[in-house]
């Protein structure tokens, strides 16, 4: 028989939860060692719950431990690492985007820590008034690709291996990479090199190579989604629809 499996004050974050039986929730959690675990948190919907003590809040880094023989173990404590806060706005639409992403496409028990990083960096930034909250989450979506094995070339042509010239425009094939573009350039996936080569160096220090990222790493996302539609890109439609305005991807 397979022994009980401890795991004691593992860095995690909360990324979903909903309820098990009368009083209790199965928790879904990013953690730093063993990457998207599930945990079962019995009475966690009763108050004054000793177990999560409402240190299991979206976007509040936490140090968990819990217990179990199978893949799903049972939560024993739960403390915050840094005191709650509150995102609003697209910035709390972003978080929820970053969630979503990861419970589709992260295997449970697949241990990504570079990936709970760049998680833990997101979230901080998402909370610095003075950051770009959209430049935040291109540069977590580049760092998601590469971390699943479908980061993008770059830097250089698909074909030819030729470095990208910034001046010149380049259409970008998901499963290629770029091929440069001889005379008018037409198509979705067309960029400025300038734009491609922002991305690779984590720059995205104006509007245009923003909007190019966003644009291409949405299709590249899509790609690894296969056809999986993400309730928060809907919330952000009708958030545009109402007020002009909403990130989300």
């Amino acid at each position: 028989m397979t022994g009980v499996r401890r795991v004691n004050l593992e860095p995690a974050f909360l990324l979903h939860h909903y309820p098990w039986r009368d009083t209790s929730r199965i928790l879904e959690l990013m953690t730093r060692t063993h990457g998207r675990v599930s945990v079962f948190s019995r009475a966690s919907r009763q108050s004054g719950s000793t177990a999560t003590g409402g240190a299991l809040q979206p976007f509040t880094e936490s140090l968990v431990s819990w217990s179990g023989r199978g893949e799903a173990g049972h939560l024993t404590s739960a403390e915050r690492v840094r005191p709650p806060a509150t995102l609003a706005g697209d910035r709390l639409m972003s978080g929820f985007y970053a969630n979503e992403l990861l419970l589709k496409l992260l295997q449970r028990n697949d241990p990504h820590p570079a990936l709970f990083d760049a998680y833990a960096g997101l979230i901080e930034r998402l909370y610095a008034p003075d950051h770009d909250p959209g430049r935040a989450l291109r540069l977590f979506e580049k760092r998601l690709l590469d971390e699943l094995g479908w980061g993008l070339n770059l830097e250089h042509e698909a074909t030819s291996g030729e470095p990208l010239a910034p001046a010149r425009s380049y259409r970008y094939g998901i499963e290629g990479g770029a091929e440069p573009v001889d005379g008018v350039a037409e198509g979705t996936l067309i960029f400025c090199g300038a734009s491609l080569l922002s991305l690779a160096r984590e720059e995205l220090d104006n509007l245009s190579s923003l909007a190019d990222a966003r644009r291409l790493l949405r299709a590249a996302l899509d790609r690894l989604l296969d056809g999986r539609p993400l309730r928060t890109r809907e919330v952000a439609r009708e958030m545009r629809a109402h007020a002009g305005k909403a990130d989300g991807g």
